[in-house]
């Protein structure tokens, strides 16, 4: 069984607060789940928990990396699996990931669920009214028309409105509650 939680974001800031309201609830051995549309905030969202975690680095997408390690109140394991081609190349990553130590979060967690704990929490972000959808790694102007695609420095599409669905497994449902109260100002009104 399963539960779940639905946020509003308008701007690339209101996403970094979602991800600083979730970093009131994660606990070591923590392991949450980031997928959804490209552009759509998932290393904006990290950034946020890090800020929450009082980690003092600035919080960069590990695209190439393919792991980064932040130390804060808890430490922060900051996986993306994107260019990942086999389940195997996650097993080689060490013994940090998903370690009962640290929390990990995974951009693209998805690809790679059947190595994801029955404990974790996804968070799939999407742009709303479509806006964004479709884009690929090279965000030009003609992608969005006439005007610049508005990007920041880690290729996060800003300023456009994203949902973001929480879905808690196992132990994360019992956080439900705390974590609808620690985002209050960002659930959607039609969250279920």
């Amino acid at each position: 069984m399963t539960t779940s939680l639905r946020f509003a974001t308008a701007t690339a800031a209101q996403t970094r607060e979602l991800g600083q309201a979730l970093a009131a609830v994660v606990r070591p051995g923590d392991v949450v789940s980031l997928s959804g549309d490209l552009g759509a905030g998932k290393t904006c969202l990290v950034q946020g928990l890090a800020r929450g975690l009082d980690v003092s680095l600035p919080v960069t997408s590990p695209t190439f990396m393919l792991q980064k390690t932040y130390p804060g109140r808890e430490l922060l394991v900051h996986l993306d699996v994107y260019r990942l081609d086999r389940l195997r190349d996650v097993v080689d990553l060490g013994d940090e990931a998903m370690a009962p130590d640290v929390v990990t979060v995974i951009e693209w967690g998805d690809t790679i669920q059947s190595l994801l704990p029955p404990d974790r929490l996804e968070l799939e972000l999407r742009h709303r009214d479509g806006i964004g959808q479709g884009l690929d790694d090279d965000v030009t102007p003609a992608a969005l028309g006439d005007e610049p695609a508005p990007v920041d420095a880690d290729g996060e599409l800003v300023d456009l409105p994203r949902t973001v669905v929480a879905t808690l497994h196992g132990r994360w449902q019992e956080r439900h509650d705390d974590l609808a109260a620690s985002a209050r100002p960002l659930l959607d009104p039609e969250s279920p």
